[in-house]
């Protein structure tokens, strides 16, 4: 009986002490302070000095419990996250006015017209309402006159800074870059421009001046309309619309409107010749003698034979340096030589009736 009591007790003592480590061991990795703060794991140094103490009896190994050695998972520590990072605060957004763009510190200047200036070429140029030969003459300038051009037209005319056209034929650059107008500069009193030329001729805007011809072909009549109108009324001339064909090729090549009339009067005999009434031909263009009438020229209209009458003398005559009626009249009428005084006397008689 005594030593059932005693194996119990000794049984029990090794339950108590089995426990006792145990509860030990489980309480060091179930203690969060225990693994965050080691400092504080005095109860485990005391454990380990309990379990190294000599026993109070020794049992052997196969008679002891089989515990599991692996320790238990420990859950993960939580560390308190600073409420910054875990739950930022929501600050109220900010909203930065957009800046108005940058006021423009150079602005923009409109530059000033570009001028062009050209010197006139002919004795005597008409400027022009319009840039066509058929516009009111407002103006006649002198050979030499120096104008200020604005800009050029597609056929040829200038538009002058103050007003009106001419022909771009009658006139050259005199100088190859362009010149920047000044709105508030004054002109230079030493040039001779359009301007300043307008004081001496003011009284042409009313009344055109016709200028005294001349044997010189290329020049400006200062005729208008209404003046070549006056010359052919009374002949067979008269209303065929010539007015306009004649000033045009005045306008375009320089040949001077008297010449031209008196040209035409002389081989047309006024209009009335055969070739005037039934071919329109007033000059007695490619009428050679001995068959003149069949192998003259034959035109739609009196003004046809006019334009055609500018284009040849322009390109034969006055480009080969036939640039006066004497010589014209050698190439043109050979065969007379009383020609070009016929000629410059219906230029005079023409001149007499304005």
């Amino acid at each position: 009986m005594r030593k059932e009591n005693r194996q119990s007790l000794i049984t029990y003592s090794i339950t108590v002490i089995v426990a006792f480590t145990v509860g030990l061991y489980f309480g060091a990795f179930s203690n969060p302070f225990a693994i965050a703060a080691p400092q504080a794991a005095t109860p485990l140094v005391e454990t380990k000095q309990l379990t190294q103490s000599e026993p109070l009896f020794s049992l052997p190994l196969s008679a002891a419990v089989q515990l599991p050695l692996s320790p238990p998972q420990v859950p993960p520590v939580l560390e308190k996250a600073t409420p910054a990072a875990a739950n930022p605060i929501d600050k109220p957004e900010i909203k930065v006015p957009e800046q108005a763009p940058a006021a423009k510190t150079n602005q923009e200047i409109t530059p000033p017209p570009v001028v062009l200036t050209y010197e006139t070429t002919a004795d005597y140029l008409n400027v022009r309402v319009s840039a066509h030969n058929k516009s009111d003459i407002i103006n006649v300038v002198e050979k030499g006159t120096v104008l200020e051009v604005s800009s050029v037209t597609e056929n040829g005319w200038l538009q002058l800074k103050d007003g009106g056209f001419v022909h771009g034929g009658y006139a050259k650059p005199i100088k190859t870059e362009e010149i920047t107008a000044a709105p508030l500069q004054k002109a230079d009193k030493e040039v001779k421009t359009l301007s300043a030329k307008e004081v001496k001729v003011k009284t042409l805007s009313v009344e055109t001046k016709v200028n005294e011809p001349t044997s010189k072909v290329e020049s400006i009549s200062g005729l208008t309309a209404e003046h070549i109108a006056t010359i052919l009324k009374g002949t067979d001339l008269e209303d065929q619309g010539l007015e306009e064909a004649i000033l045009q090729i005045e306008d375009e090549y320089g040949i001077n409107a008297f010449f031209t009339i008196a040209v035409m009067k002389l081989e047309s005999g006024n209009g009335s010749s055969k070739l005037a009434r039934k071919k329109n031909n007033l000059f007695g263009l490619n009428a050679t003698s001995g068959d003149a009438y069949n192998k003259g020229l034959s035109f739609k209209t009196k003004a046809d034979c006019v334009l055609k009458f500018g284009e040849l003398i322009a390109s034969k005559y006055i480009e080969k340096g036939y640039t006066t009626i004497e010589k014209v009249a050698k190439k043109y009428c050979p065969a007379n030589s009383k020609w070009p005084s016929h000629v410059k006397d219906i230029m005079e008689r023409d001149q007499d009736l304005l």
